[in-house]
């Protein structure tokens, strides 16, 4: 039988991890399965982010016989332009069916050939916003580790493009021998939790200052019932005039804003101190345990304990 011909697309300043996870997975772990080659437009060398230069296995030429495009993310994703060449290269090949895998940054690729119009996408985390901004055809989901839309994939940072791998695995040959290669890199075949889990809190924006006063206000009585009525109050609004001005500052609703800061408290206690959850679900504000869990795992897709198994400082 012959192999699945898949061409990774290295971009200029192309992240290392990023170009190396297709390679060792499918070419290295799967190689009787998988014909894999490199390539920039025009076949020559391409800078490495934070190292050298490599040279592809080729031109555009593999893009044009690949049954899947694997475009891994690059240094400045979100300000660069790919050049028409590039674009059009990844639309051709999207039109003759090939399936169009990014990882990382890569979404962004996918974006400007217009390849993830109409559809839901992911990349790291921390670009998630800027792309639901320059393409606001797409759905972005910045929790998922990766997305599958048939045709498209897309991973979030960096090492969840390893999650995506497997996944296309077991598309592709089944469980069995996908758990095989995920043994042999160490890594679980099917990660536990998402990328929201690794999302930092953030610090209150700088901006509309009454907004900013309210938010902080709120910040140190995260423990204490707070109703829209007491923010507006705060803030010497009406409820309405508060709700439309906190909503244009920050992009969120007062409640979900107050939700979303009460699960990042619950993260620090996690991470940072040894109480019990009932301590925890006080002081973040979230009432009784069963409802921190239930808040919790909806928000991160893991539960409390598990989170303070993997980020515990203590």
């Amino acid at each position: 039988m012959p192999r699945h011909r898949m061409a990774v697309l290295l971009i200029d300043e192309v992240l290392p991890l990023d170009f190396a996870i297709p390679l060792h997975v499918f070419g290295r772990e799967a190689p009787e399965i998988y014909e894999v080659s490199t390539a920039s437009v025009d076949g020559g060398p391409v800078r490495v982010a934070g190292g050298p230069s490599v040279r592809p296995d080729g031109d555009a030429g593999l893009l044009r016989t690949a049954q899947t495009v694997v475009v891994p993310g690059w240094a400045n994703a979100a300000e660069t332009t790919l050049d028409q060449m590039t674009r059009g290269l990844l639309r051709e090949a999207a039109g003759r069916g090939a399936r169009m895998v990014s990882i990382c940054s890569g979404a962004f690729a996918l974006a400007q050939a217009g390849l993830l119009d109409g559809l839901t996408a992911t990349t790291h985390w921390s670009l998630c916003d800027e792309l639901a901004r320059q393409y606001p055809g797409v759905t972005v989901d910045p929790g998922a580790l990766f997305v599958d839309q048939g045709t498209v994939l897309t991973s979030g940072g960096v090492t969840s493009g390893v999650d995506l791998a497997l996944h296309l695995l077991r598309t592709d040959v089944g469980a069995s021998a996908a758990g095989l290669v995920a043994r042999r890199i160490l890594m679980a075949p099917h990660r536990e939790g998402a990328q929201a889990q690794f999302i930092p809190a953030a610090p209150v924006p700088p901006g509309d200052d009454a907004v900013a006063a309210v938010q902080q206000w709120m910040l140190s009585h995260l423990a204490e019932p707070i109703t829209v009525a007491q923010m507006a109050a705060k803030a010497s609004m009406s409820r309405r005039s508060f709700y439309r001005r906190f909503a244009a500052a920050t992009g969120a609703t007062p409640l979900a804003w107050l939700h979303q800061q009460r699960i990042n408290r619950t993260k620090e206690l996690l991470e940072t101190t040894a109480l019990p959850i009932d301590d925890i679900a006080a002081r973040a504000g979230l009432g009784t345990p069963a409802n921190l869990r239930t808040h919790f795992r909806r928000a991160t897709t893991i539960s409390p304990s598990r989170h303070r198994q993997l980020f515990s400082a203590r």
